[in-house]
């Protein structure tokens, strides 16, 4: 077997999944928006995510395992949140044995919302400045 032969079977063997005959690749686009609010904040859509997993649980514990996050992690995330806005976006309960949980508060529903209405403008946007160059944006 020649070397250039080698070389292309190596080659092949390491083409990157989805890469066509071309050599290119079908790539698919997405926002990952993060915001930065202070010097050492950032809003981003893991703490979002937490947020939404906590209005629907009620609970930090319950939203930290269906996202696949400790208690401990969840926790702080939720700390690092309430002091990001001059509102509490979670109110938390103690546990125990009469319960406990955890409240998205109604200001902390709307930095949500307002977080994922700005992750669909972005994606309009990248749709449009990225159709010319044929690169497919990601509905979600």
């Amino acid at each position: 077997m020649s070397e250039t032969s080698k070389k292309t079977k190596v080659a092949a063997k390491t083409a990157p999944k989805g890469a066509s005959k071309a050599g290119r690749r079908k790539e698919h686009a997405f926002p990952r928006v993060r915001i930065r609010i202070g010097d050492e904040m950032v809003l981003g859509p893991g703490k979002v995510d937490l947020l939404e997993a906590i209005g629907r649980t009620g609970s930090i514990s319950a939203a930290g395992r269906e996202l696949g996050m400790s208690y401990r992690r969840a926790w702080l995330l939720v700390d690092a949140l309430n002091h990001m806005f001059p509102e509490p976006l979670v109110t938390a309960s103690p546990g125990g044995s009469h319960g406990g949980g955890a409240k998205l508060t109604d200001y902390g529903r709307g930095v949500a919302a307002a977080y994922r209405r700005i992750e669909a403008r972005t994606r309009i946007a990248m749709r449009e400045e990225l159709a010319p160059f044929k690169v497919c944006v990601d509905r979600d």
